[in-house]
């Protein structure tokens, strides 16, 4: 009981705080027919400032980390996004009225990470005075980018394998698309997902950033305009993130439940699944409490901002209403709202 009191009285401690409620109060504008906007243009400073701020962070910590340390949360957070979705793929893709293609869609976007939800995430623990590495903005891309190209290489070798036999059921040659070699992975395919995803202006932002801390010296700039800037920002961005994710519900009016299902359930149990590699690597390398429950919300997160372009080049048969309706939908919000259940457990289970 004492541990469930715990975790209410955190949800109610942090409902109070900036970042969440900024987060409710645009779901409310929304809901109530507010015509209060966001020019796009401002919406896509506030991100690009943001990750360049979280890539510059992480740059300076990597530059004087040990790289020992960094390599298992590492690989610890690319295994994380594979995982994720192969989940997808096992659940959401082969339910009942939700095609292979949207579902792995789905699955990707929610594998991959929300600068916005890492932000939160990093605000609230700041705010509680709650240590973490400053290498874990590194850790975004690993898990971004092993997330998006495992889900589209799965919906594509899935595409060509339903296209192989509907090919030898028409009794023509079946060795593979158009009777070609064998189905199995395209290098050509990989490469071109990985440099797609690396183009993107989120990953290319962070990459940007995180290069510009590692070789050169930003510290002033960092403290004098990145650090400054970054708590209004981002309270801005939660409230643009609410009233999108109100809007984005209607879209999945006309898609399957289990679209609702997931988009509710999954959060949570990714970020478990977030939590129990984080609390292993801890286990093994003495990774902090707060780089746990940061890894924890970077697998709740979906993708707002490098996923969906990603997807929508390599993946254009999906239904972009479908998988980024219950990402922004759905998702964003049940991920930045479990994130004091993530800041309990770690207290529960390694002390804060």
């Amino acid at each position: 009981m004492d541990f469930a009191a715990d975790i209410v009285s955190t949800l109610l401690t942090q409902l109070q705080k900036p970042t969440l409620a900024f987060l409710i109060g645009g779901m409310v504008l929304a809901a109530l027919g507010s015509r209060l906007t966001v020019p796009d243009a401002v919406y896509k400073f506030i991100v690009m400032v943001m990750l360049l701020k979280v890539g510059l962070g992480a740059g300076m910590a990597v530059r004087d980390a040990d790289l020992i340390a960094l390599a298992a949360p590492a690989l610890g957070a690319a295994g994380v996004g594979v995982a994720i979705v192969l989940l997808g793929n096992r659940s959401l893709a082969r339910w009942k009225g939700v095609s292979r293609m949207d579902g792995m869609a789905t699955a990707g976007l929610f594998g991959a990470v929300s600068a916005s939800t890492l932000a939160a995430g990093m605000a609230m623990l700041d705010a509680e005075g709650i240590a973490y590495e400053g290498f874990i903005g590194a850790l975004y891309p690993f898990m971004d980018v092993a997330a998006l190209v495992t889900a589209i290489l799965l919906a594509r070798m899935g595409a060509e394998r339903q296209s192989a036999i509907v090919t030898q059921g028409d009794g023509t040659a079946g060795m593979g698309v158009g009777g070609g070699s064998p189905i199995g992975v395209d290098g050509d395919l990989v490469r071109d997902i990985l440099v797609d995803t690396l183009r993107s202006p989120a990953i290319s932002a962070l990459l940007l950033g995180l290069a510009i801390g590692l070789f050169a010296k930003p510290d002033d700039i960092f403290e004098d305009f990145y650090k400054q800037l970054f708590y209004g920002l981002l309270s801005i961005l939660m409230l643009i993130m609410g009233m999108e994710a109100w809007s984005r519900l209607s879209e999945l009016r006309g898609a399957a439940p289990a679209y609702i299902v997931y988009g509710l359930a999954a959060p949570v149990v990714h970020g478990l699944v977030g939590f129990g590699v984080g609390l292993a690597i801890h286990e093994m390398t003495g990774f902090s409490a707060g780089g746990v429950v940061l890894l924890s919300v970077m697998a709740a997160s979906s993708s707002d901002i490098s996923g969906p372009p990603t997807l929508r080049g390599a993946l254009p048969e999906a239904n972009p209403s479908a998988y980024v309706g219950t990402s922004t939908g759905l998702g964003t919000p049940v991920a930045i709202l479990s994130i004091p259940l993530f800041i309990a457990l770690a207290d529960a289970t390694i002390g804060l």
